[in-house]
């Protein structure tokens, strides 16, 4: 039997599992297995080149699913430059399900998405992020923990997602799920139990037959000696916090932020994510 929590009765979704944005992942084909498969799929927006290229990307993926949908748009302007302004319009004239929105405040856009009839979700790596996305009105608040660490995280926010997960259900008023450290059902099962409405993924997905990467990372990624060691934090010092994948260039990233006092054009071409997507594809 389905599990039914408010956030699939707000969804219309038949699972409370969120697949997260992921740059370079995110595409038609990936959120529309995962709707398909009775959970909400994600087309992530600025893996598409220009704010015309997602609306074709949306209109795409309602060709392949009949189910609700949302679409990730993450505000980083000093690392993608981009014409956000663009790309949120079209989500609201695209009136797709749910905004998964990162990084940014949500309190430019979210009276625009809601008179749209679109669901806001603001992903936030603290408590303070959290209630001031509540009074920016959005309708569901995705806290996410040390373990997935999101931009946002400054020296001192090294706090993990159970720990938060708490705070926040027993302070927020609109629907939480939890993210950055859930990934079986056990975890979700634990999440509920903490008060969260549901879950988000998004690493977990890689492994699907669906996600578009090349086999070589899943089968590497599903290796027994790949565990929780295998990542790390890089952007920290910058204010922007992300766990990656630890190797060459997150090292290299790490030895840079070392130094101490660093800019962040000193990081910019190991972190643009160029080396990501010629990886993936």
């Amino acid at each position: 039997m389905p599990l039914r929590t408010a956030l699939t009765n707000m969804l219309g979704i038949e699972h409370p599992i969120i697949q997260g944005g992921m740059q370079y992942v995110g595409y038609a084909e990936m959120a529309a297995a995962v709707s398909n498969a009775g959970g909400l799929g994600i087309v992530t927006g600025l893996t598409q080149p220009s704010p015309e290229a997602l609306r074709a990307e949306i209109r795409r993926c309602r060709t392949m699913t009949d189910k609700p949908f949302g679409v990730n748009l993450t505000i980083l302007p000093a690392l993608i430059p981009a014409d956000y302004d663009a790309y949120a319009r079209v989500l609201a004239e695209e009136k797709v399900t749910l905004v998964e929105l990162a990084a940014g405040s949500p309190k430019k856009y979210t009276p625009m998405w809601k008179a749209a009839g679109v669901k806001v979700l603001h992903k936030s790596a603290t408590i303070r992020h959290a209630l001031k996305a509540q009074e920016a009105g959005v309708d569901i608040i995705e806290i996410v923990g040390y373990e997935g660490s999101i931009a946002g995280g400054q020296p001192g926010d090294e706090v993990g997602a159970w720990v938060l997960l708490a705070k926040a259900t027993s302070m927020l008023k609109v629907p939480v799920v939890a993210a950055g450290a859930s990934g079986t059902g056990r975890q979700l099962a634990a999440a509920l139990a903490m008060g969260a409405q549901g879950v988000t993924m998004a690493t977990r997905f890689l492994c699907t037959v669906e996600a578009p990467i090349d086999q070589k990372i899943k089968e590497c990624m599903m290796r027994p000696e790949v565990d929780e060691r295998q990542t790390t934090i890089v952007l920290g010092t910058l204010s922007n916090a992300t766990r990656v994948f630890k190797n060459g260039v997150s090292q290299e990233i790490r030895q840079i932020e070392n130094k101490g006092d660093v800019d962040f054009s000193e990081v910019m071409p190991l972190a643009s994510g160029s080396r990501t997507k010629k990886m993936w594809q």
